[in-house]
């Protein structure tokens, strides 16, 4: 069926001979070459005989737009190679196609609508070269369909579809900022295009803009209400923004309306792995891979529900490679690669891992900006002159009372989670996750904050906006647990808004923890984790700031609570944070890998394990590969 609807041959044969009967019977009797162009009655005439002659050889071939781009493309550059005057081949075209598609002749008079016709004709031609274009999109030529789709906008650059079509095309080779341009001016060239607001709110969360995400995808949902696909995004972006119920309700939608769709099973699959239900997890996984046994996020998901055994990986990694080696968008590819190379760590050969791991980083670069060290010192910098002890030591004035936020900070992957867990395991206390709350706060009162403090107005402001958002779903807790890793950027700020908080600050080593941030499938938008050498200068710029905090802070604000202790000693230091809470001592907190919860993080099944030893000094299976990260050994945050 497909092959037959690109079978254009005979349209191009029609396409040629109508143009050779216009050369040998012009409208004065006349060779086109010789004679000039034929003028009012002579034209109309002609245009008639032309027009009739069109009817009599198009009327017997079902013509789709692709055939009747073909016949008129033909049709053009066949009287182009003759001599045809080109004014008269722009007019009689667009005759030409407006007849094939509406039956209607178009305009007598070529010299008054030279400029008309001249637009017509490229809108003409960018037809062709859209549809040339999603020919090259079907075949995997992804390259091919960027040059067409290209040479479609220079020409008629008001088609929201070739743009829409360009963006999708572009991330497929990886240029993602391109792509997000080329939806944007696709949704303001037709603000009601509900694909170019699917694909733009897609590749937001790919890029790590989640919150940005969920604004274009809902848009699309309300353009096109059944829109599957635009489901499904939406319920994983509302799944990592820690909105499970919604998340569910959207993709069960989905499921009723298409139930054997792959993406909405498995994003289905995250959603209650999260929540520490990995047997259903997995069963979602593997209805989805009986349907499609090469999408990626399936074998990403498996790899994620437990430590491979290399009877695990026997089977698991020829599914995962043949998936990795089936022409994936970058992006795509990436998250299996660190799928590919947990399941070598796993099992223990560490060079494989490493380059699994080393070939991930280099394909989400793709869709990052380059990581500015000098920017991040420039901040920290900022942050050590204006927040000094002197400074923040008027914080009761115009700031909240409440001790109801625990922040829970460090570098990503140094153990968070784990301590997260086991507060929130405390009958008291509650889990929030990673809240965006006070990055998204900063970014808005730069100016102000990042060069001096913020007024008593703000600091109010600030304070009774995050407790309305800690407060949702937090009823009757003493504590609720914030742990947003990056909240240890603006540690200063929070304390002028909530001097009663409290912070406890996880340790771990730092080579361990740079390594770990290299081998996890963060989003672009953490573009320091993509590089080792970034992730050194990173860690060094994170260890300053944090020198600073505990320095300025009050005593009694900050717990340090050092990873490999907590993991060799679990009762002494989960007491300690217990009673630095203030609350009373719970076996339960003991027993945290059994308390039901959704985890947020990419660390849901680790929290939900007994305490393991194996992650401290973990960087030494990989010492030879490490260089960069090396240096590092002799610091402590």
């Amino acid at each position: 069926m497909l092959l037959n609807w690109l079978n254009a041959r005979e349209a191009t044969e029609v396409g040629t001979a109508l143009a050779d009967d216009v050369v040998l019977h012009n409208a004065s009797g006349a060779s086109a070459t010789r004679g000039p162009a034929p003028e009012g009655k002579q034209l109309q005439k002609f245009l008639q005989r032309f027009l009739q002659r069109v009817d009599q050889e198009t009327r017997p071939l079902k013509l789709n737009v692709f055939k009747r781009a073909k016949l008129a493309n033909s049709f053009k550059w066949r009287l182009l190679e003759k001599g045809v005057e080109k004014p008269l081949v722009e007019e009689l075209t667009h005759a030409l196609v407006l007849r094939l598609t509406t039956g209607k002749a178009g305009s007598a008079h070529p010299a008054k609508s030279l400029d008309a016709s001249a637009g017509r004709a490229a809108a003409e031609n960018a037809q062709t070269l859209l549809i040339k274009g999603n020919g090259h999109m079907a075949r995997g030529e992804y390259a091919e369909a960027v040059n067409c789709y290209q040479d479609a906008v220079r020409l008629d650059g008001r088609n929201p579809v070739t743009r829409n079509n360009l963006g999708a095309a572009l991330c497929r080779v990886g240029e993602y900022k391109e792509a997000e341009e080329q939806f944007r001016r696709a949704i303001e060239t037709r603000a009601n295009n509900a694909e170019a607001h699917f694909n733009l709110g897609t590749l937001l969360r790919l890029k790590g803009q989640i919150v940005e995400s969920e604004m274009p995808l809902r848009r699309a949902l309300k353009l096109k209400p059944g829109y599957v696909e635009a489901q499904i995004s939406l319920g994983t972006t509302l799944t990592v923004l820690g909105r499970p119920h919604d998340a569910r309700d959207l993709l069960e939608k989905a499921l009723r309306l298409d139930r054997r769709n792959v993406g909405a099973l498995v994003a289905l699959g995250f959603l209650v792995a999260r929540e520490g239900r990995f047997a259903e997890a997995e069963g979602l996984f593997n209805r989805a891979l009986e349907i499609d046994a090469k999408a990626p996020d399936v074998w990403v998901g498996l790899a994620g529900l437990k430590k491979m055994t290399a009877a695990d990986a026997a089977v698991w990694l020829k599914g995962a490679q043949a998936s990795a080696d089936n022409a994936l968008e970058p992006l795509s590819e990436a998250r299996i690669r660190y799928a590919i190379g947990k399941c070598y760590d796993d099992i223990g050969d560490f060079t494989r891992a490493f380059r699994s791991y080393q070939r991930a980083n280099e394909l989400m670069k793709t869709g990052a900006l380059a990581y500015d060290g000098e920017a991040r010192k420039r901040f920290v910098d900022d942050m050590i002159r204006v927040y000094t002890r002197e400074a923040l030591s008027g914080a009761q004035k115009g700031g909240s009372d409440s001790a109801l936020p625990v922040f829970v900070v460090g570098m990503p992957r140094s153990g968070t989670s784990l301590v997260e867990q086991i507060i929130a395991s405390h009958p008291a206390a509650r889990g929030a996750g990673e809240l965006r709350f006070w990055g998204q706060a900063f970014r808005k009162h730069a100016a102000r904050l990042s060069q001096g403090l913020p007024d008593q107005a703000l600091r109010k402001q600030l304070a009774e906006d995050y407790l309305r958002t800690l407060g949702r779903g937090a009823t009757g807790a003493l504590c609720v647990v914030d742990k947003s890793t990056f909240n240890s950027d603006y540690l200063g700020v929070i304390h002028l808004a909530l001097p009663k908080a409290r912070v406890i600050y996880v340790q771990r080593d730092p080579v361990d923890t740079c390594l770990s941030c290299y081998f996890q499938d963060f989003p672009p938008a953490l573009n320091f984790t993509l590089d080792m050498s970034d992730l050194a200068n990173y860690y060094r710029e994170h260890q300053r700031l944090m020198a600073h905090w505990r320095s300025v802070l009050p005593p009694g604000t900050m717990l340090d609570v050092p990873y490999a202790e907590l993991i060799a000693d679990q009762e002494t230091w989960t007491r300690r944070m217990v009673e630095f809470l203030g609350l009373e001592w719970d076996e339960r907190c003991l027993q945290f890998h059994k308390t039901e919860r959704s985890v947020l993080t990419t660390s849901y099944w680790q929290v939900r394990q007994k305490i393991y030893k194996t992650s401290v000094g973990r960087w030494h299976n990989y010492e030879k590969f490490i260089g960069p990260l090396l240096e590092l050994r002799d610091l402590r945050a």
